[in-house]
């Protein structure tokens, strides 16, 4: 498969897709990595590191285009590769693109993702690696614009293109997911529907979420939408400026070992609250178009009221209306609403049922590849 890796400046993505191809190296798979800065700064060995988008577009564009045209020539050599590049750059010069649309077409990749991460861990990055001034609200902006113009390219090379979006991850990476949809098409792909904000500090409730999580992602590719959680860090945000702090902190975990603090202004986070509501309205749903069927777990509450949050009720609604298969697990002993029932593929009473079923039907695929 060929797979061209877009992302916002900040995002790290080489380090995550040196760690996809590692995975498939382990398991007995090569997967050719291209990176196009490393190759663009291989050809101007005059500029420095971190500097190069500082050069003359023309310049820029024409460094670009020989590593494009080196990829295209050594993409035969690979069964499977991963370009790492960009859909667009919000630089000193303003917005411009950040491919050749011809060299994309001669490439004839196979799958588009574009790769998020939660805002505060790319605001530390791009300012840790490069002279920037960015906010939080410029990196809002171009993470938009960088999902747009992936998804408008994906739509340009035709119905033979796939796009889709993918997070690194928050508590655990998500480089398996990504391994899987790469080497492994025959793995369904699911979006995991369950409350979030409306069972904020229920510990036992979400250990029950992570469990249900936890189950699908062994078993299928999952689209998570709590890999991006940043209506945390807006929460976060709105009690820190209560206590008149100027600066929030965070723990940042780092997957290929460690964690640090992450350190990002209060009134920054405060100046995106629209943003972080609107990408999540607008990146859930296109989660749920890019999977095959839609899981969701409604866990009993306190007082034995349905934990059916008014999210998961759009996201089922959203999933029947555009053909999706829709599945439920529905806990609570009070009885489902025609609106769930009438509308969903099946509904479940327990985790482990559905698991059942979906084996059944041969909705896992094969067990005996590499013990997964």
């Amino acid at each position: 498969m060929r797979v061209l890796v877009t992302g916002q400046v900040g995002m790290d993505k080489m380090d995550y897709l040196r760690r996809v191809a590692a995975l498939a190296a382990e398991r007995g798979e090569r997967i050719g990595l291209y990176n196009v800065g490393d190759m663009m700064y291989a050809e101007a060995r005059d500029v420095r590191p971190g500097r190069i988008l500082d050069l003359p577009l023309s310049r820029l564009n024409a460094l670009r285009r020989a590593a494009f045209k080196d990829i295209i020539a050594d993409a035969a050599n690979h069964e499977h590769i991963l370009v790492n590049t960009h859909a667009t750059f919000r630089w000193r010069h303003g917005l411009f693109a950040a491919f050749d649309f011809d060299q994309v077409q001669l490439l004839k990749p196979d799958l588009l993702i574009c790769l998020l991460d939660n805002i505060e861990m790319v605001h530390h990055r791009l300012h840790r690696d490069h002279a920037s001034d960015a906010t939080l609200k410029d990196l809002m902006v171009w993470r938009e614009e960088e999902i747009m113009t992936t998804e408008l390219l994906a739509q340009a090379l035709g119905p033979g293109t796939r796009f889709c979006i993918m997070a690194r991850g928050r508590h655990s990476d998500t480089i398996e997911t990504t391994w899987r949809l790469i080497c492994r098409p025959d793995y369904r792909t699911v979006y995991p529907s369950f409350p979030m904000t409306h069972v904020a500090g229920m510990p036992a409730v979400l250990a029950e979420i992570d469990r249900f999580r936890a189950a699908l992602a062994e078993h299928f590719v999952t689209f998570d939408p709590a890999d991006v959680d940043e209506k945390l860090l807006l929460e976060r945000a709105l009690e820190a400026a209560r206590e008149g702090r100027q600066q929030l902190e965070t723990e940042a975990g780092s997957f290929s070992g460690g964690s640090h603090t992450v350190r990002v202004p209060v009134r920054e986070v405060l100046d995106i609250a629209g943003d972080i509501d609107g990408q999540i309205y607008m990146r859930d749903f296109k989660l749920i178009d890019q999977a095959d069927m839609i899981v969701s777990f409604i866990p009993e509450l306190p007082g034995g009221i349905p934990g059916l949050s008014s999210g998961v009720e759009r996201e089922l609604h959203h999933a029947f209306e555009h053909g999706k298969e829709v599945y439920v697990v529905w806990q609570p002993s009070r009885s489902p609403s025609p609106f769930i029932t009438e509308t969903a593929t099946k509904v479940f009473s327990e985790v482990d049922e559905a698991l059942n079923w979906f084996e059944q039907r041969g909705m896992f695929a094969p067990r005996n590849l590499f013990g997964h």
